[in-house]
């Protein structure tokens, strides 16, 4: 298996920056993408920001320009740089692992979940 756990979230008012890490351990030659997701009371979970093995990044439009993420490599910390923090971006943020599709490794992880709330 693969764990996943986050840190750095936290309260922020507007404007300010926050930066999330997730540490993988376990079985991290499973790990093939990587991503940060947040879910919001009512709202469905979504997907903020996507880094591939490769290291080719997409984002969520409303992050775009705001948000940064980056990993060194599969068993190297996964991070979030959050820049211009809005109210709207209070959620509470999940780190995921995409397996690289074949045997123990046929699945994605998550981790717990960690608050980012931003005042206005």
């Amino acid at each position: 298996q693969v764990q996943l756990v986050e840190s750095g979230g936290g309260l922020v008012q507007a404007g300010g920056s926050l930066r999330l890490s997730c540490a993988a351990s376990g079985d991290t030659d499973c790990i093939s993408a990587m991503g940060w997701y947040r879910q919001a009371p009512g709202k469905e979970r979504e997907l903020v920001a996507h880094i591939t093995g490769g290291l080719i990044t997409n984002y969520a439009d409303s992050v775009k320009g705001r948000f940064t993420i980056s990993r060194d490599g599969a068993a190297d910390p996964l991070y979030l740089q959050m820049n211009s923090l809005e109210p709207e971006d209070t959620a509470v943020y999940y780190c995921n692992a995409e397996g690289l599709g074949w045997g123990p490794c046929d699945r994605s992880y998550w981790g717990k979940g960690i608050l980012v709330s931003v005042s206005s």
